[in-house]
């Protein structure tokens, strides 16, 4: 009989050995996109006896590739799933045409964040016209409280989730990033009271972000939109501008994601 394990959260029985292969595909990211097998015993606490026999299951099946006798790195058969995803994601395909003209009205990178686990994932981006902008990429995770995306994702979030990423440890990136909870939950208040969060510098030393909800047909927040960019362009003045023009965009994107 396959193990299976249960967690809290959940009713259903979850595959204990099925769990543990997407922990190792896990370990790769676009900082490390090749892991060694005493890197992955590591990262997942497993032994390796057990990594070797996942990873050869992995293999055989198109996740993963061995590059050295123990070395790995991401199959070609991400390569299908994450095509099927982009096609499939309705919110990615309706945000992406407003994302590009919103990084032409702005000058500035514009990505698409939702909430992932404890953290928010960018889903989609588009690089601004400019050529000083922020650098960020498909996959890349950000922390909730220390910037405005998450800020915009955990304003709208429901209690249970909003106290629980509150009690994880909110970590000191800049001399102005916000790690006081009573101070974090003042400015989730505020972003739902005006709509739209800015944080200059507060998760990297010379950047800006403004971002804003989208909705969909619940009236639930799915996703935040931002405008990201080198914090000299974010005058108030210019912010103001900016701010209007994400605005338009995440109000268009919430009527075809079916707001009422």
């Amino acid at each position: 009989m396959a193990e299976s394990t249960e967690t809290k959260s959940t009713a259903v029985p979850l595959v204990d050995a099925v769990l543990k292969a997407l922990e190792i595909l896990d370990c790769f990211n676009l900082q490390e996109t090749e892991q060694s097998l005493n890197q992955l015993c590591d990262k997942t606490g497993l032994y390796k006896s057990r990594v070797h026999r996942l990873c050869g299951t992995l293999i055989a099946a198109g996740y993963l590739v061995r590059t050295s006798r123990t070395n790995y790195r991401l199959g070609p058969k991400l390569i299908v799933l994450g095509k099927v995803y982009e096609k499939t994601n309705s919110m990615r395909s309706i945000a992406v045409p407003f994302m590009k003209e919103l990084a032409e009205a702005t000058g500035e990178s514009v990505a698409l964040f939702v909430i992932d686990n404890m953290k928010c994932i960018c889903m989609a981006r588009e690089m601004g016209p400019s050529r000083l902008t922020y650098a960020i990429n498909e996959g890349d995770y950000l922390e909730l409280h220390s910037t405005a995306s998450g800020r915009v994702l955990l304003a709208y979030a429901d209690e249970a989730f909003v106290k629980k990423a509150l009690e994880h440890e909110m970590i000191q990136f800049t001399p102005t990033t916000v790690t006081d909870r009573d101070t974090v939950r003042a400015e989730l208040e505020a972003v739902r009271e005006c709509g739209y969060s800015i944080n200059k510098e507060g998760r990297e030393i010379g950047i800006a972000a403004i971002a804003a909800p989208i909705f969909d047909f619940e009236n639930k927040v799915p996703a935040a939109l931002a405008v990201v960019g080198p914090v000299h362009r974010f005058s108030d003045e210019r912010c103001e501008v900016m701010l209007k023009h994400l605005l338009d965009a995440t109000t268009k994107i919430s009527r075809l994601m079916g707001e009422s």
